[in-house]
């Protein structure tokens, strides 16, 4: 058999976070009953006119500055024509022509090191409704909510040559978008999709093979196992001496396949034309400086400085800086006079724990940076043991509550009365001889069973280094 390289670039669609759609005020909030988020410009209404959402550009240029793009100073929308019945208007607002942003890359890291992907274009377009397949009635429903939410589209080159350069390279565009704040990029609400543009050639060959394209893959793991099947598929095609056919096909999951759903259109299918009712999109000095100006720390830059600044291991940075909002939180609590090592435990441990219980991500955490703290103290000044101080970071996690007035209400304090705990851990020894005999006979572990029974007595409220002091002394004195 032949050998074969795989030739990929991608089609990533990212809704961008502004409260309202591109052309209109209807909100892009995520869900809400079918067809409430409208008004007759999102839904294609004859004599309605678009009028553009500047924040949207705004988000565009960030991120084509987060990606090397040149950006358009002179730019426009062309309207893409396309009958579809999740599109109202028989056309979508797009851009062609000018696009927003050119000329790109962002560095991946492969097994074989570092990798530029070039980005060929973004530009900046209205995403159409969404049609809902309802088995039992045995028809199709239209929900126009997502109608006119805006989009950006990132147009790589065909640099990618396996499944894990393509994840490599979503992973961080989604990061550098998400540090700007341009979108949630979840891609299980759709909010970011790719589309795979997949073709294989013989190993040495500069020519390309024809491309296929799987359009709205919305998992990583989806993304991957669509990428091994069109690959096999095609070299199945190839070593049979067949064609394989430039169409756009539906990749199914769950049944590890693909199949056709129409042929591959060309841009002269859809009649572009300069878009008649919006005015040119003029970009000058001092806006371009403006947005520039307002570009955050990026993770590569913030992996460089954790480590400078707060000499925690490499492995708990990586795993801080994966989220903006799990980084400022982190170093909002050390702002807040915090040892850096202290609070990446609590992040990196209990966080991630509930987070990973309750299916959520980092940038779900709703609790201030204020309320953890609080707890941090709470633990350096002894008014808590680290066992309570858990119980009350779930409360933190769930509630936001505030832990010195939560202690307080619930009584969790430790028990700072040296004679009373000597009391109760003298009572406990003189109620197990046999344990006191056998840790006075040699097996040490049998301080374990007295000190937790010490421990159910006071309701954990007892400062475990205290307790073993106290009993070290009753059963060696």
């Amino acid at each position: 058999m032949r050998e074969y390289e795989t030739v990929i670039g991608l089609e990533v669609h990212v809704e961008l976070a502004t409260k309202t759609k591109i052309f209109c005020s209807c909100s892009t909030a995520f869900g809400g009953a079918p067809n409430t988020h409208t008004c007759p410009v999102c839904t294609g209404m004859p004599g309605s006119l678009p009028v553009l959402n500047r924040k949207v550009v705004e988000y565009a240029v960030a991120v084509g500055l987060a990606t090397n793009c040149e950006i358009t100073r002179n730019g426009k929308f062309d309207r893409k024509n396309y009958f579809y019945p999740d599109n109202p208007q028989n056309y979508q607002i797009s851009q062609l022509y000018l696009p927003i942003c050119r000329n790109g890359h962002v560095d991946i890291e492969t097994e074989n090191g570092p990798k530029s992907i070039g980005i060929h274009e973004i530009h900046m377009e209205e995403d159409a409704g969404k049609l809902i397949h309802d088995e039992w009635l045995d028809c199709s429903l239209v929900d126009f909510n997502r109608s006119g939410v805006p989009l950006i589209e990132i147009v790589s080159e065909p640099d990618m040559r396996s499944a894990e350069e393509v994840i490599a390279y979503l992973e961080t565009l989604r990061l550098r978008i998400q540090y700007l704040g341009a979108s949630d990029c979840k891609l299980q609400e759709g909010s970011m999709r790719a589309d795979v543009n997949l073709s294989v050639r013989e190993v040495g060959s500069e020519k390309l093979g024809t491309r296929t394209e799987m359009k709205n893959l919305n998992s990583f793991k989806a993304i991957a196992r669509a990428i091994e099947g069109e690959k096999n598929r095609q070299i199945d095609l190839l070593e049979a001496g067949e064609p394989v056919i430039q169409e756009t096909r539906r990749w199914d999951d769950a049944g590890g396949y693909s199949y056709a759903m129409r042929s591959k259109e060309d841009a002269q299918d859809y009649r572009y034309f300069p878009e008649p009712d919006l005015v040119p999109v003029v970009i000058d000095d001092a806006w371009l400086e403006e947005i520039r100006a307002a570009q955050p720390e990026f993770r590569e830059a913030k992996m460089v400085r954790y480590k400078e600044e707060y000499d925690i291991p490499d492995y708990d940075i990586g795993i801080l800086t994966e989220s903006k909002r799990m980084a400022d939180l982190f170093e909002a609590v050390i702002a807040l006079g915090k040892k850096p090592k202290e609070v990446s435990n609590w992040l990196m441990v209990d966080t991630m724990r509930l987070l990973k219980e309750n299916n959520q991500t980092p940038e779900e955490l709703a609790f201030s940076p204020e309320h953890l703290a609080g707890l941090i103290t709470l633990l350096e000044e002894g008014k808590i043991n680290r066992g309570t101080a858990r119980e009350v970071f779930e409360e933190i996690f769930y509630h936001d509550i505030d832990p010195v007035a939560y202690v307080e209400e619930k009584g969790l304090g430790m028990v700072s009365d040296d004679g009373a705990l000597r009391s109760v851990i003298e009572e406990i020894v003189a109620k197990n001889p046999q344990s006191v005999a056998d840790y006075r006979g040699g097996k040490k572990k049998a301080a374990g069973f007295l000190v937790g029974q010490t421990m159910k007595a006071m309701k954990g409220q007892a400062d475990p280094a205290k307790v073993n002091a106290i009993l070290k002394e009753l059963l060696e004195g």
